[in-house]
């Protein structure tokens, strides 16, 4: 069976735990739990008729206090960068991310999650931005933790883009 490492990334608290809850165990709190260094969960999917084990390393978030132990990328195959759509400066954060993941590993598959889509009345990231981005040639999908919009969608994205890289 191919096994897969993927890594959470993003600034703090915008739903990386979250969302790997919701996928891994179909659950969703809404207690706020701080992620101390890494946390590790597995599932396998299937892909085009093959199963796929993904590890996924959930980081803690990067705020002015954290920086991202690089070390903990090592070895990834792809990552989600987790955005919380109601706080527009995670964008920004993830930007700055984008550049020391690659910098550290390579160009290796990812996605920009813009978590939090339960929440549009509070969201401060606009179509602009948002377009600006996929200009990028990035892939951008929408999600929430919460309802479970796109949770499904952005592992079994992630795991295609890796399959075929």
């Amino acid at each position: 069976m191919l096994q897969k490492k993927i890594c959470m990334v993003g600034a703090f608290a915008t739903g990386k735990t979250s969302l790997v809850g919701r996928f891994v165990y179909s659950i969703f709190s809404e207690k706020y739990q701080t992620t101390v260094g890494v946390k590790i969960d597995k599932k396998t999917i299937n892909i085009q008729g093959k199963d796929l084990n993904l590890i996924l390393w959930d980081l803690y978030g990067e705020d002015e206090f954290q920086k991202l132990r690089m070390s903990y990328l090592r070895g990834s195959s792809g990552y989600l960068l987790v955005v919380d759509g109601t706080r527009k400066n995670t964008l920004e954060k993830a930007f700055n991310l984008q550049i020391k993941v690659e910098d550290s590993i390579g160009k290796v598959p990812f996605i920009l999650v813009l978590n939090k889509w339960d929440l549009t009345d509070e969201w401060e990231i606009a179509d602009v931005e948002i377009n600006e981005v996929l200009q990028r040639g990035w892939t951008v999908i929408k999600t929430s933790a919460k309802t479970g919009l796109g949770v499904e969608e952005i592992f079994q994205t992630l795991a295609q883009k890796i399959l075929e890289a």
